[in-house]
This record gives structure tokens, C-alpha cells and sequence, in this order.
């Protein structure tokens, strides 16, 4: 028993490589068949035509499982999403299509594209409803409605899949996972060029600060830079490696990140003979923001699981 569809005229359910043929009752990625069973095709289905909405478990027992049916619906139910996962290559840990939402049900991420049957078999249908003459309440026969007035163009609707925390539409994670390496490389470009130039920060530092606080400076330079290294390279090897569990480590790591970030974020003021107030002022307030964009990119490519 399959759920009715938004698009009643819809026979194509497309998604990234993926589409599913309504009619044919299969799954092909690229045109080629996936080998799915009956009962976690219907899930998918129902997950597809309700896509970026919650679908309940109690919506799914009562529409594809009979109340007759004496099986273990929750057995049943998770084996189904979890051979969806494995046809559709996705991960429960970081889901890019079937998201599962604890004790509520589940959703189906990325936009999907519903296809009509074409215009071929929706004017036929019309035309066969209506006669070429059809007889007038005066009984003067009516030239039948012109097939381009009984012809209704396909519907193709779009949508998109927004992010259940951050209320975004979601990107692809490669860019995300592409822009956070980015900034942790910038951070690890900042940290190898203050330490290469310590006695440079030493004389800006002294000329403003003179005395220990220019000592103190330089030294917060060393101690923050030769322990924001490893962290830089952990955070890259993380990302190149596609760990699945930084999201929950970064969340725990990110209260000393931020406290690093802040403090380096003054950088630009090392460089004030060159680059004048007002620059380093706007490179600060940029660099002020980094940490929260690191935690942002990294919510949106690892979602934290309950």
C-alpha cells in the first residue's frame, strides 16, 4: 500500500543521481537498477513525496504495513531505512538523504524533482473523455475543446531541503567541508608566520607596550601557536579523512577554540605600521566572527546525533 503522491500525475521522483520510476517500481542511480525489496521501496516513496517533512513511524505502520500483519514493526521498519541508506549510499551518523528524527519518524533531505506522465498520455486521456462532436442543450452538435485547451503542461515541482537546526537550505558538504579546511589553514598560515617572526612581534609589541607586556605578548604568541598547530592539523586530517564524529568533538573542543581564535583575532594589529588603523580594525572584526562560521560549517556538514 503506497501513500498518494502531491503530484497525483508525477511518474518520475528524481534526486541527485538517484530517480525512481513509479510505475516500473524501481530504483535506478544513473539509469542503472538498484535491487531494492517491496516494503523499504515503499518507504522511500513515501519519504520522497513528502520530502523535507517530518514522515511518523505511526504514518508509515498505518500506510504500508496492514493492521492485520502480525510482524514486528519496529524490526521491519529500521531494516527498511537502513537498506535505503545502503541503496542509496547515505550514512545515519551524517545523512544526506533519509534523516532520522528520534522517537518522531523521519525525513527526507535533499530536493526532489517530480516528473509528469508528458503531455502524450495526459491529452489522450482528455480527448478520449470528450467526443470530437459533442451535442449542444439546442441539439446543434459543439465542436469539441482544441487539444491545446485540454492539454495541460507537465508539472515539475522543487523542493528544497532545509536544515532541521539552522533553519538553512542545506548546501552540498563538499563545499562546507571545503570552506572549513580553508579557514584552518588560514589559522595555521597565522601560526607559522607569528612564530618565524617572534622577534618582529617583539619590537611592534615593544614599541606600543614596553617592558613585560611586550614579553608577555610575544610569549602568548609562542605558547597559543605551537598549540594551535596540532589542533589546525587534527581539525585537517578530520575533514581530508571524513570523520564522522566531529561534530560532537568540535562542539567539546569549541570553547577553546574560540578563546584561541579571539585572542588571535588582534593579529592584524601586529602589522599596523603597514596596513594603518582602520584596516586592522576591519580584519579584526572579520576575524572575530571565524570561530562561530568554523562552528556553523561544521553543524551543517556533521550534524550532531542524539
Amino acid at each position: 500500500m503506497s501513500i498518494p503522491s502531491p503530484n497525483p500525475g508525477a511518474k518520475i521522483l528524481r534526486f541527485s543521481v538517484f530517480e525512481v520510476d513509479l510505475e516500473a517500481g524501481e530504483l535506478r542511480k544513473k539509469g542503472a537498477r538498484i535491487r531494492l525489496q517491496e516494503q523499504p521501496f515503499q518507504v522511500l516513496i513515501a519519504l520522497l513525496q513528502n520530502a523535507g517533512q517530518v514522515v511518523t513511524r505511526e504514518t508509515l505502520r498505518r500506510t504500508i504495513w496492514n493492521e492485520d500483519t502480525f510482524v514486528d514493526f519496529d524490526h521491519s521498519l529500521n531494516t527498511a531505512i537502513n537498506k535505503i541508506r545502503e541503496s542509496l549510499g547515505d550514512s545515519a551518523s551524517s545523512p544526506r538523504f533519509v534523516e532520522t528524527l528520534a522517537r518522531r519518524g523521519y525525513r527526507f533531505l535533499a530536493p526532489v524533482e517530480q516528473i509528469g506522465g508528458g503531455i502524450e498520455t495526459l491529452s489522450k486521456t482528455r480527448n478520449e473523455s470528450i467526443p470530437p462532436h459533442a451535442d449542444s442543450p439546442d441539439g446543434q452538435s459543439q465542436p469539441a475543446a482544441s487539444t491545446s485547451m485540454a492539454v495541460q503542461p507537465e508539472v515539475i515541482s522543487r523542493e528544497v531541503a532545509i536544515h532541521p537546526e539552522l533553519q538553512v537550505p542545506i548546501p552540498r558538504r563538499g563545499v562546507v567541508r571545503s570552506l572549513f579546511a580553508l579557514s584552518q589553514v588560514m589559522y595555521l598560515t597565522f601560526y607559522l608566520c607569528g612564530l618565524a617572526h617572534l622577534r618582529g612581534v617583539e619590537n611592534i609589541a615593544s614599541s606600543f607596550l614596553p617592558g613585560w607586556r611586550a614579553l608577555a605578548i610575544v610569549g602568548a604568541v609562542f605558547v597559543t601557536g605551537a598549540v594551535g598547530i596540532p589542533l589546525r592539523f587534527y581539525l585537517l586530517s578530520s575533514i581530508a579523512f571524513d570523520f564522522r564524529r566531529l561534530g560532537d568533538t568540535f562542539l567539546r573542543l569549541f570553547p577553546f577554540v574560540l578563546a584561541l581564535d579571539q585572542l588571535w583575532a588582534i593579529t592584524p594589529f601586529l602589522l599596523l605600521p603597514k596596513i594603518g588603523v582602520g584596516l586592522a580594525f576591519a580584519a579584526t572584526a572579520a576575524l572575530l566572527y571565524v570561530p562561530f562560521s568554523e562552528r556553523t560549517l561544521i553543524r551543517m556538514a556533521y550534524p550532531v546525533r542524539p
